[in-house]
């Protein structure tokens, strides 16, 4: 099984890291257009190698797309970070332009590739390279949800005060600070409803940390977080590189799952061999259908600045 991650920041290394020690994939390669970053990341990680017990070989490269030949993954976390202050739709401009090369790129070296899209504003880079790239709708998947759902579990079990091993819990909707819908009414603690240990006013607060997670630790660390997106992204190749058919939220291209078309949006999916296996229709009540009806407005108001 081999891997390509299109940029070698901080993001892409986490991911690249986190694959390698899983020891799941038999190469990695990580792609840079900063000449000898991605090669130096990749030397600096296979010299973990012996330290880890992981036998996954790393190879960086500088916009060199012919040594990502023959990838069965790709992931594109290409594109500038978000700064203090700025949404992520703030970075459409310059980060359309970047995932089109990208995946225009990794498509003509892997043809067969299922594409993993981490760049910003995700859902609508998502949908953009289903437009640039014509793929059939299971190979093209954002990853946002999965980690949206993570940082959700977080902020459950603090308030819990409980293991989150404990917590299970699901963020669906768009990958934005308004758009995230967490699903509180379905979120358990060993199978109870967390809303049998935390008051209504608790839970509330709950979502609204969900919603500004990524922006909390943009303030305090003054550019985007990078271990929880790479672990995220590791967890989605892994999932579809083992088969595993697991189930996680993610941006998919719908076409006509949960009323809506031609969009790409969180909603649960199940991973395995041909990436997308199936889209989860879970029964929503009608508050969140509200949510997820303004959360699909506001993708498809970004989508609408795209030159496609």
């Amino acid at each position: 099984m081999k891997v390509t991650v299109v940029g070698a920041g901080a993001v892409g290394a986490s991911c690249a890291e986190y694959i390698a020690i899983k020891d799941f994939a038999s190469e990695v390669v990580l792609l840079d257009i900063k000449e000898g970053y991605a090669e130096g990341k990749a030397m600096d990680l296979m010299q973990t190698a012996s330290l880890n017990g992981f036998d996954t070989k790393l190879t960086g490269s500088t916009n060199d797309y012919s040594k990502t030949a023959g990838s069965q993954i790709c992931v594109i976390t290409s594109g500038i970070p978000r700064k203090p202050g700025m949404t992520r739709e703030e970075l459409i401009g310059i980060n359309a332009g970047i995932v089109k090369t990208v995946a225009t790129n990794l498509i003509s070296h892997s043809p067969e590739a299922i594409i993993i899209v981490v760049s910003n504003p995700m859902d609508t880079m998502t949908y953009l390279t289903h437009k640039v790239t014509g793929l059939p709708k299971n190979r093209i998947i954002g990853m946002g949800g999965a980690l949206d759902s993570a940082r959700f579990k977080y902020r459950l079990a603090e308030a819990l005060g409980a293991p989150i091993s404990d917590v299970d819990g699901m963020v669906i909707g768009g990958h934005s600070d308004t758009g995230m819908v967490p699903l509180t009414r379905l979120a358990t603690r060993n199978s109870v409803p967390v809303s049998e240990f935390l008051s209504k006013e608790r839970l509330e607060q709950v979502m609204e940390d969900t919603k500004v997670g990524g922006a909390t630790l943009t303030k305090l660390l003054g550019t985007s977080a990078w271990y929880a997106p790479g672990a995220a992204v590791s967890a989605l190749v892994q999932a579809i590189a083992c088969d595993q058919k697991k189930m996680f939220p993610c941006s998919a291209l719908l076409d006509g799952a949960y009323g809506m078309n031609d969009i790409c949006i969180g909603v649960p999916v199940i991973l395995g061999r041909n990436g997308i296996e199936s889209i989860v229709e879970v029964e929503l009540d009608a508050a969140e259908k509200a949510h997820m009806s303004e959360s699909a407005e506001g993708v498809r108001k970004t989508n609408a600045l795209l030159d496609v």
